[in-house]
């Protein structure tokens, strides 16, 4: 059976957000066994699994990709939405996407120190959407 959803994130800003439980919340009862796909349908925010226990971590993230990828980088010609327009996508990039996570007697199956990351790389707040497929 295939159920599939939206789940909206809030607006939460910049940064690295730690938002599991938000996504559990949304989503509901899990099947016994399966596979949650989760999609976010955003160009300049990503979606990513890591560390869910030292916020550190999340502040972490923030400094080294804004070291890898700052911006008015020298030359780069797409910022109509100003100086984060090119580097949030950049970065979202790396992230990456999607996620594909086990479901495993009716929970998430991730690790001792698993969680989901939401990504936001853009300078201004706004609500993002992602789209929650479960396969059980």
């Amino acid at each position: 059976m295939i159920k599939q959803q939206s789940i909206i994130l809030p607006p939460l800003g910049r940064g690295f957000h730690l938002v599991t439980d938000n996504i559990m919340q949304q989503l509901g009862p899990l099947p016994n066994c399966g596979l949650l796909h989760l999609f976010i349908q955003h160009t300049s925010a990503g979606i990513c699994i890591n560390e869910n226990a030292d916020p550190t971590v999340l502040h972490d993230f923030e400094i080294i990709f804004n070291q890898l990828v700052p911006e008015n980088i020298k030359g780069i010609r797409h910022t109509y939405e100003g100086p984060d327009d090119m580097p949030a996508h950049i970065k979202s990039t790396l992230t990456g996407h999607e996620l594909t996570i086990p479901i495993t007697n009716h929970q998430l199956n991730l690790g001792t120190w698993q969680g989901i990351y939401y990504c936001e790389f853009r300078n201004h707040r706004s609500s993002r959407h992602l789209i929650a497929t479960i396969y059980s």
